[in-house]
């Protein structure tokens, strides 16, 4: 067997390779600029400590690392990084967080990361230099420099090093280097005739990536043996995916969202499988089957959603109204059947909510409001029982007087739906819409049998039109009927309509002619039945259905385009703030629960490992609270975001502060 002459690759110890006297890297110039968020160093972060937490032999690898021997004198190193800059490069600002926190409290120790990151006899020389562009900005914040005074040249690096100083506590510094030292990469150097640009696309971009569902699956089984690993497979998620099929990755969102009563995330990242092992940190052997358990029966009660008819005849009718009105509430519906399942949710109390939630999807299309981003805040009040859950939806539902307004000049929604719900007709029955008036009326149309259309004037035809769609001029009619006077003039239409064998429809046959009045006066007549089939809980007040509570607001990595004016503004606790940005918020916030509730800052911060602390222990932008207490701003805006919820949860205050969109935060992306 021959053996390749231009690419070497080896298994090694990711920081004995970093540590070696040799290993000297710089970035090329075509390399992207350095764009790891601090979700990215979360993640990093928290597989280091979990293999620092394992056995000795345990160890994490990081992937494979690209690089060519340097041929210019140029370079000042002696390997060019082709790919790995990313997790190279914030590798070395945890390392530096890491030898920053302890140098005073234990040299020996530092002194080994010294090695890792400065070059060997020449301590003012970082081993890793990006591209020039921003290399002495990370040479600045690796080696503890003062930072100029230059706004403009706060980066990632500042940002993500920031991060890491944060959550490192010096009692764990020999746990984070313990599980430093057992990463692992396959170094990859290439010859001098290799091509390094085919063999990086070949690296990343053969082969589609694992979605979310494969990534849970993987972390689910990983580490197990492979008697363990057979074993769930075939008694948990084999029955999950037979159950879900290939709705599975939208299974494990529906399922997050109800657990944590959270948005999930799912556009331009892996937001499912991040929410996963948020929720499921440590999944060892004496907790995984108990869990798995749960999972096994959601996806059962998912199955139903997916196919009602599967259910028992009351629930399937509820199961098949979500699907047509809005699919966004099956956490919300997955929660309630399970409750049921066990006991803590009567019969009649499922069928009620499930019928407010009806009420709720289908109201709020009438009016034309949005009904997606409402499931999470549901699914926190379920929390509390079902008399908030109940007011929950009530406070958002639609009144009755918005709603007439709706059913009056608007086009019916779900019309089928609607219709055979109040004839009382089956899903299944033979029949079909039917417009009374035609969608398009021809010339000879007549509603009164002496008028044809036109004849009308422009303003007659207008009103009409106006009218096509809505509650009055619709109704079911069986499908033979429908077609034998499809487009007939009312007169024609008569006799069929009075041969039906649904109520409605034989009603619309008492009318001797058809137009604007008879139509708005059959709105009338069923609109009293729409209100007293989707009843609006009672509940006193509603809430400006523009706001979007602050635990289910956007989260965007970075600093997207728009930013600075995502929000019209804010309501705090009543009050009014003129707030444009998710910075200027974070700091706000901040500052107004250190003046009235001052504990739930220190305790949310505590745990959290910041974003108060006693000193400005890092270069960066700050803002002091009090004496000896100061607000770091360097974090980007999820991070930023996260941390408003998080303390005003703390708090206990969340719902009561809601943010309203401006129109570029909601095209934001």
């Amino acid at each position: 067997m021959s053996t390749a002459v231009n690419v070497e690759a080896t298994a090694v110890n990711t920081i004995e390779w970093l540590s070696a006297s040799e290993t000297t890297i710089v970035v090329p110039v075509y390399q992207r600029q350095y764009r790891w968020d601090i979700g990215g160093c979360e993640q990093l972060l928290g597989d280091v400590r979990a293999v620092a937490a394992d056995d000795v032999a345990q160890t994490h690898f990081i992937g494979s690392i690209l690089s060519t021997a340097s041929t210019s004198p140029d370079d000042d190193a002696h390997l060019v990084l082709i790919d790995g800059q990313q997790r190279i490069t914030t590798l070395m600002l945890l390392i530096a967080a890491l030898h920053h926190t302890l140098q005073d409290d234990d040299p020996a120790l530092a002194a080994e990361l010294e090695a890792v990151l400065v070059r060997a006899g020449d301590p003012a020389r970082t081993k890793l230099r990006p591209h020039r562009a921003w290399a002495d900005v990370f040479e600045r914040v690796v080696l503890d420099l003062p930072a100029p005074n230059d706004p403009d040249r706060a980066s990632r690096f500042d940002d993500n090093y920031a991060f890491f100083r944060s959550q490192i506590r010096p009692d764990e510094a020999a746990d984070i280097w313990r599980g430093l030292r057992k990463l692992e990469h396959v170094s990859i150097t290439l010859g001098a005739h290799a091509n390094a640009q085919q063999i990086f696309e070949s690296l990343n971009s053969t082969g589609e990536p694992l979605r979310d569902h494969e990534l849970i699956h993987n972390y689910v089984l990983m580490g197990l043996s492979h008697a363990e690993q057979s074993a769930i497979e075939h008694e948990y998620w084999l029955p999950i995916e037979e159950n879900t099929g290939e709705q599975i990755g939208a299974f494990w969102r529906d399922y997050l969202v109800m657990l944590t009563g959270r948005e999930v995330l799912v556009e331009g990242e892996r937001g499912v499988y991040d929410a996963f092992r948020h929720e499921f940190p440590r999944l060892d052997r004496e907790t995984l089957r108990a869990h798995a358990q749960e999972w096994r029966e959601m996806s059962e009660i998912y199955r139903l959603l997916l196919e009602p008819a599967m259910a028992d005849a009351g629930v399937a009718r509820h199961f098949g109204a979500i699907n047509t009105l809005g699919r966004g509430m099956y956490p919300l519906a997955m929660r309630l059947y399970r409750d049921h399942r066990h006991g803590e949710v009567s019969a009649s109390d499922l069928s009620l909510t499930l019928t407010h939630v009806e009420s709720l999807l289908l109201r709020r299309t009438v009016v034309g409001l949005p009904i997606d981003r409402l499931v999470a805040r549901f699914c926190r009040a379920a929390d509390e029982g079902m008399e908030a859950l109940v007011l929950a939806i009530a406070r958002i539902t639609p009144s009755d007087e918005r709603t007439r307004v709706g059913l009056r000049y608007g086009g019916l929604p779900h019309a089928g739906f609607v219709l055979s719900r109040l004839a009382g007709v089956d899903a299944d029955a033979d029949v079909v819409l039917d417009h009374v008036l035609p969608a398009a009326p021809s010339d000879d149309w007549t509603g009164d049998g002496t008028r044809r259309w036109a004849d009308l004037s422009d303003d007659e035809q207008n009103a009409h039109r106006a009218l096509i769609d809505t509650l009055g001029n619709l109704t079911l009619l069986e499908e033979r009927a429908a077609d034998r006077v499809f487009d007939a003039s009312f007169p024609e239409k008569r006799s069929e309509y009075a041969a039906s064998a649904v109520e409605m429809t034989r009603r619309i046959a008492d009318a001797d002619t058809w137009s604007t009045a008879r139509i708005a006066e059959r709105t009338e007549q069923l609109t009293a039945r729409f209100m007293e089939t989707w009843r609006r809980p009672a509940v006193v007040g509603i809430d400006d259905d523009n706001l979007t509570p602050i635990l289910d607001a956007k989260k965007r990595r970075g600093w997207p385009r728009g930013w600075q004016r995502e929000f019209d503004y804010v309501e705090y606790r009543g009050e009014h703030w003129d707030v444009r940005d998710v910075r200027y918020l974070f700091n706000r916030v901040f500052a107004r629960l250190w003046a009235d509730s001052r504990q739930s800052v220190i305790d949310y911060s505590a745990r959290q490992g910041g974003p108060v602390y006693p000193a400005m222990a890092w270069n960066g932008q700050w803002d002091q609270l009090d004496e000896g207490r100061y607000l770091y701003l360097g974090w980007d805006s999820k991070y930023m975001l996260s941390a408003v919820q998080g303390v005003l949860d703390e708090a206990g205050w969340a719902s009561e502060v809601f943010v309203k969109y401006s129109y570029i935060g909601d095209a934001m992306r």
